[in-house]
């Protein structure tokens, strides 16, 4: 009984706990509060112990100074009671390029003209009548084979062949005379006519025993020397002719009905890096590969000094369109919103929210086809602050940027100094440049409005030994666990570190 008793009063307890917690967690807010110099003063007294006082009156005079805001703080929002303002944007133009679009795809470089020489006839090799990697001319003989036997066969036909033409003429003589008849003519003068062509027959063996160049090219690595006994078909090398080279390039189907004979195709090899060759389409396949959807192009470029060989890879660009007078904008600068595309026109100070379409993107920038007109002005950071159509912008310069970025307001930076915030005579200037102003009672003068601000300000330096007062706006959770400490880090990379609070 007691067991059960001490655990309905433990979740009593923490029922209790998570009730209070939960009711001071909603009951966020901001304060304001001013921290001073952390040096010793005249008296001996630490400047920084006065936060905590300051921090108090300025609770106190919450409603008297609601209304008011630093200059340095980064200007009042419309809550505050003055006018909205401008939010800070960076911003680009439209600017008139030219631009093409393109297909890339990957190629293959193949000769002009490529044949794998191959003997004919079976035979020893006699003869090689050139160098790896020779040029050679039409007509020189490459190899040669034994011609002995063909020779011979030549000889004899020749010798038959003179014989069957004697014949002839001595019959025709006689069919003149009526000594012999028509048919005996008829007969001797197709014996002349079989002995002809077995002559031929004869002499094209022997040619079959001589390999030559079919046109002017460039002979590859033989595979074989004097002395070898070649079989008919063997391969014996490789010439091609490589004057001119021809480019195959595979794009998907899509692009079939923009592709057309004459277009240029940009050729870039790794072998010769920041070169660009141009091919000339000349054909495309007939059909398309079915297995990957696939277009067989091919192109033809020339090769002056050989520096193109068959088998290199080649990165290809096709020129599908190309447009001399394309406006430009950043590709940060357009918004997607569903399927439109919108971009920020600024127009007298103000942020349109305008349709476009668009075109070829290359190179972080956006082609606009429509919707804006060269020289116009578009936001191209800073969209997420443009809560409405017609907001008032000012163009924030991207290289200072660091310095306060487009949150900061005019009179941020690291001089700016809260309205009230005392100060000791004969200081130096705050960091920034700008003087310090006059002293106040700290009696007299209420810390700055304690409301929560429109934007964040700018980080405000902390002063050392000698240094104004500082006014430090925080936002904080309500948290009873322990003390909050303030820590600052000025841009001398020391540390200062406010009281308890």
């Amino acid at each position: 009984m007691k067991k059960l008793i001490y655990l309905l009063v433990a979740a009593l307890g923490l029922g209790g706990l998570g009730w209070y917690g939960y009711t001071k967690q909603r009951a966020t807010g901001s304060f304001g509060f001013e921290l001073g110099s952390l040096g010793k003063s005249a008296d001996g007294t630490t400047k920084g112990d006065g936060a905590k006082g300051d921090a108090a009156k300025g609770e106190s005079a919450k409603g008297d100074g609601a209304g008011k805001a630093a200059p340095g703080g980064g200007g009042a929002g419309p809550g505050a009671g003055g006018p909205p303002r401008p939010v800070g944007v960076e911003a680009a133009k439209v600017t008139v390029e030219s631009i093409a679009e393109e297909a890339v795809a990957a190629g293959s470089l193949r000769a002009n003209e490529t044949v794998t020489l191959r003997s004919e006839v079976a035979g020893r090799i006699t003869q090689v009548g050139f160098t790896d990697g020779a040029r050679v001319s039409r007509g020189t003989t490459l190899f040669a084979l034994d011609a002995s036997l063909s020779a011979a066969e030549v000889e004899q036909a020749r010798a038959e062949l003179a014989l069957a033409k004697a014949n002839f003429e001595r019959t025709a003589e006689l069919a003149r005379r009526n000594f012999v008849s028509e048919s005996a003519k008829d007969t001797a003068a197709a014996n002349q006519k079989v002995l002809e062509a077995k002559l031929k027959l004869a002499e094209a063996r022997l040619a079959r025993s001589e390999i030559r160049a079919p046109f002017n090219g460039v002979m590859g690595l033989r595979n074989i020397s004097p002395g070898d006994f070649v079989k008919d078909g063997a391969d014996l090398g490789l010439i091609e002719d490589i004057s001119r080279m021809k480019v195959d390039v595979r794009l998907p189907e899509r692009y079939f009905g923009r592709i057309k004979p004459g277009q240029p195709i940009l050729l870039s090899f790794d072998s010769m890096p920041g070169k660009t060759f141009t091919a000339t389409l000349k054909a495309v396949d007939a059909q398309v590969d079915a297995n990957g959807r696939s277009l067989l192009l091919r192109g033809e470029l020339a090769n002056p000094g050989g520096a193109l060989r068959t088998g290199m890879f080649a990165r290809a660009r096709v020129l599908l369109r190309e447009n001399p007078q394309a406006m430009l904008i950043p590709e940060e600068a357009i918004t997607p919103v569903g399927a439109d595309v919108f971009v920020y026109r600024i127009d007298g100070g103000k942020a349109m929210r305008t349709k476009i379409q668009t075109g070829i993107r290359r190179d972080g920038k956006v082609e606009v086809i429509s919707g804006l007109q060269a020289g116009d002005q578009v936001v191209s950071a800073g969209q997420l602050r443009l809560q409405r159509d017609g907001m008032d912008v000012r163009v924030i310069d991207p290289s200072r940027r660091g310095q306060g970025g487009p949150g900061a307001g005019p009179g941020a930076g690291a001089g700016a100094q809260a309205p009230g915030a005392t100060a000791s005579s004969g200081q130096a200037p705050a960091a920034g440049g700008a003087p310090p102003p006059a002293a106040a009672p700290a009696t007299s003068a209420a810390p700055a409005a304690l409301a929560p601000p429109a934007a964040p300000a700018a980080p405000a330096a902390v002063g050392y030994s000698g240094s104004p007062r500082v006014r430090l706006d925080v936002h904080c959770m309500p948290v009873r666990f322990g003390t909050l400490r303030v820590v600052c880090r000025p841009s001398s990379g020391r540390r200062a570190t406010s009281p308890h609070i």
